[in-house]
């Protein structure tokens, strides 16, 4: 392994551990997903079941895939997306940090480039992607990876966002 391969080994761990924390606690946490339903429709997505259940099992599968390294460009791109929703619908409008009332942008915003990153790295020797003979790696996969995942979060928006005059 070279530096690069353990620079995405320290990058997919606790990228895809928080992802996994972060679904975890979306559909199985305190409020289970009835309560991240609750949240998603008070910030205006709709229908918030839906998002919340998409939302949670995404980040479950996405931190797994991460977790071993498995097609890792789609899983960040999923990661990168899930990202952009909380950048747009919750903590742009606190501006850049996070211990600001309601939380700023620092953490999502730092989190989905350091998605980028994985993606442009691939996922290294030490990753399913490697073993199956997958080459997944690159600057046009990687900013393949972040565009898919801005794109996609677009769409969603575009589609399911229908926040209050007041957001």
């Amino acid at each position: 392994m070279n530096e690069l391969d353990v620079a995405a080994v320290i990058l997919r761990l606790p990228l895809g551990v928080v992802l996994i924390a972060h679904g975890w606690n979306h559909g199985f946490g305190p409020g289970g997903l009835k309560g991240t339903t609750g949240w998603f429709a008070s910030i205006g997505l709709r229908p918030a079941k839906v998002h919340a259940a998409v939302s949670s099992y995404l980040e479950l599968a996405a931190g797994a895939a991460l977790l071993v390294g498995f097609l890792v460009p789609f899983a960040a791109a999923a990661g990168i997306g899930i990202m952009t929703v909380a950048f747009v619908t919750v903590h742009r409008k606190n501006g850049f940090f996070i211990f600001r009332e309601g939380e700023g942008y620092e953490y999502v915003m730092t989190f989905a480039f350091a998605l980028t990153a994985l993606a442009v790295l691939g996922g290294g020797q030490a990753s399913l992607d490697h073993a199956l003979d997958l080459d997944l790696d690159g600057i046009a996969i990687g900013l393949g990876a972040a565009a898919a995942g801005v794109v996609g979060a677009a769409g969603m928006l575009v589609t399911s966002w229908r926040p209050s005059r007041a957001d």
